[in-house]
């Protein structure tokens, strides 16, 4: 090669590496950096926060906490627990007797109109019809709606067990049980006055239960996709979304997340059964699992629910926000944002958040400081 050509060649490199330097990784703005070039809604378009519903004697304080901790961290949404603890009117068999009554939910629904954050109110639907060995409301007033009446309520409650009785569950093609839980649903979401309702349908492990007379040999995601299009159809005719947990939508065993953060029942393959426009909540407490990606690429809206471990709550707002901002146009809007999760009585969050009770000095995680870090993070990314 003659010596001309070969400084020409030389020269020719030199320049277009010279040309391309905002393209290495040293250079490259990182998710956050990227991020707070931008206005906070378009960031993490949901700030959530997930909570029980107080009794009636803690309605004032959870709304100062409210006013003095979810609107000043711009929280934008928050699910309240509320399951059968509502003076309900239309099935008043249903109503815990220390169950909020409308003037009470009124209160809450001006606190949260005043800061701009939407109520999402929940009942479980399906699953977490009771804890361990004690039914709940639904099925204590109507015990014929249980998917599993022949699994007797032990004396002591252990876990592994030969039933492998968790929370049992109703079941989803008891003719009348819609009657009754739609009438509820109703009630509460407009007592809320809510556009949105979740319907929680996480931990499903009684389902198609072979005794059952209408469900024995059906396939468990047929199943669970089914209860899901009734609630969603239901819902729908007053222009309400669903939202919904979304473990019973993972395959545990491939993905080797396991029988609780996802399904081993088989249920997981109802992801492609059951309408797109559902809001899949995405939780995994020990480990940041990336599964919002696998939701979001089967065309699903979703949201990333962290608990108590403030590193992994920290790092699913940054997977959130890289997730946004480097996914093609159709997947972006599909990744929703955070909710933070509790876990606990109203009473118990607010006592660990202001200090009013003394930390735990076993317990190195709470949900109270993971929601600090997790809403620091989320308050640096942008306006």
């Amino acid at each position: 090669m003659p010596i001309r050509r070969l400084l020409y060649c030389l020269a020719f490199a030199i320049m277009a590496h010279l040309s391309i330097p905002l393209s290495t990784d040293a250079q490259k703005a990182t998710p956050r950096q990227a991020a707070s070039r931008q206005p906070l809604d378009s960031i993490m378009p949901v700030r959530g926060f997930c909570i029980d519903i107080p009794r009636p004697t803690g309605v004032d304080s959870f709304i100062h906490f409210i006013h003095d901790a979810l609107a000043p961290r711009k929280v934008n949404t928050l699910f309240i627990l509320v399951d059968y603890r509502y003076q309900f009117k239309s099935h008043p068999e249903l109503a815990d007797s220390q169950g909020l009554s409308l003037t009470d939910v009124k209160k809450i629904v001006l606190a949260c109109a005043q800061e701009k954050i939407r109520i999402i109110p929940q009942i479980n639907m399906l699953g977490h019809q009771g804890w361990e060995e004690h039914p709940g409301k639904l099925l204590q007033a109507y015990p014929e709606f249980d998917e599993t009446p022949w699994v007797k309520n032990p004396a002591k409650y252990v876990w592994p067990n030969d039933d492998n009785l968790y929370c049992r569950s109703y079941c989803p093609l008891h003719p009348k049980v819609h009657e009754v839980i739609f009438a509820a649903i109703d009630e509460l979401c407009d007592a809320f006055e809510a556009t949105a309702f979740h319907a929680g349908m996480d931990e499903v492990f009684y389902i198609g239960e072979s005794k059952c007379p209408r469900c024995g040999g059906r396939d468990p995601a047929v199943l669970f996709a089914g209860e899901v299009q009734a609630i969603h159809d239901h819902l729908a005719r007053k222009n309400r979304e669903l939202w919904i947990w979304g473990d019973r939508l993972i395959d545990g065993k491939t993905t080797g997340i396991g029988e609780w953060e996802a399904s081993y029942n088989n249920t997981f393959r109802a992801v492609d059964l059951i309408p797109k426009d559902v809001v899949i909540c995405d939780w995994h407490y020990d480990r940041p699992d990336q599964t919002a990606v696998y939701f979001a690429m089967k065309g699903f809206r979703v949201i990333t629910c962290p608990w108590r471990i403030s590193q992994n709550g920290v790092a699913q707002v940054d997977d959130m926000v890289r997730f946004r901002n480097e996914s093609t146009p159709e997947m972006k809007d599909r990744f929703l944002g955070i909710v933070e999760t509790t876990w606990s009585s109203t009473q118990q969050f607010l006592n660990g958040y202001y200090g009013l009770t003394p930390k735990n000095p076993v317990r190195e995680h709470t949900a109270y400081d993971c929601f600090r870090e997790v809403f620091q993070r989320i308050d640096s990314l942008g306006n």
